[in-house]
């Protein structure tokens, strides 16, 4: 955009501190028209520039914690089109962990709980080394021909290694499959060889231990019931505690009959 070209270095200096790293500004994927984009929220660009990592930068607009410094200085950011305000709205998909539906809003400004695309992606030189490098691996394979006749056999050695791996692999998850099913009828409820193989843990991890048993884990008991119990027995001692009270606080006296007197009655006798 030509926006973005008239920024300062300055802040050009602040938007790729935001694109890289180490800003830690959490983005997430939106669909502007049809295409994918990145967006955040805007805490997040103010928690970034308000990071100790920012206060490091050299050549960049100074920002103080303690006020409204970096909100007015994305506010400010804004006419240079490196983001703009949008709405998010619904998913696109049927999930609703899907990408939801972004659109640019007319009136631009900054504020912590609206979100922001982006429309700047950053220095492209790692997009340049990647597709060098895929040209020169796609050459290599082409030229595979003219490669040494050792350094041909070395591949090919190297090759038929990483196909017998994965070749073991199969044959180990279809015989551990077979051995299951087997032991579910002979003795249930069965028993996995390699019961991580699957599982999210390192490469060694996967095959500690060797076999176990096929115990479902124990289900978690809701303390719902429980805790309507404790809540009834809240209300009861509560009216019991009531009632003690009204009945501590000790019945009227009975009054007297009208017309009635009290004679003193002396010791001695006439």
């Amino acid at each position: 955009m030509e926006n973005q070209l008239k920024a300062p270095p300055e802040i050009r200096n602040v938007i790729n501190f935001l694109r890289g790293s180490s800003a830690g500004l959490k983005n997430r994927v939106g669909v502007l028209n049809g295409s994918r984009r990145e967006y955040f929220k805007g805490k997040s660009a103010i928690k970034a520039l308000q990071s100790p990592a920012y206060a490091k930068l050299k050549n960049v607009p100074p920002v103080n914690p303690e006020d409204d410094s970096a909100k007015q200085l994305l506010h400010s950011m804004l006419q240079y089109a490196f983001f703009l305000r949008v709405n998010r709205g619904n998913p696109t998909g049927s999930s609703s962990s899907s990408p939801k539906q972004i659109q640019v809003v007319p009136m631009q400004e900054f504020a912590p709980d609206y979100y922001y695309a982006w429309f700047y992606e950053g220095s492209q030189w790692r997009t340049y080394i990647g597709a060098v490098a895929l040209v020169v691996i796609v050459l290599a394979g082409v030229m595979f021909p003219l490669w040494p006749m050792k350094l041909r056999i070395g591949v090919w050695y190297l090759s038929m290694g990483g196909f017998g791996l994965i070749g073991l692999f199969i044959a180990i998850s279809i015989f551990r499959l077979i051995f299951y099913i087997i032991t579910l009828v002979v003795a249930s409820p069965g028993i996995w060889i390699f019961p991580k193989l699957f599982a999210d843990v390192g490469f060694v991890d996967s095959f500690i231990p060797g076999w176990d048993w096929d115990i479902p884990p124990p289900k978690k008991q809701k303390k719902k019931k429980s805790a309507e119990g404790d809540e009834k027995k809240k209300k009861r001692k509560q009216i019991g505690e009531s009632d003690s009270a009204g009945n501590g606080a000790g019945t009227p006296l009975e009054k007297a009959p009208a017309g009635a007197t009290i004679e003193e009655v002396s010791d001695h006798e006439d």
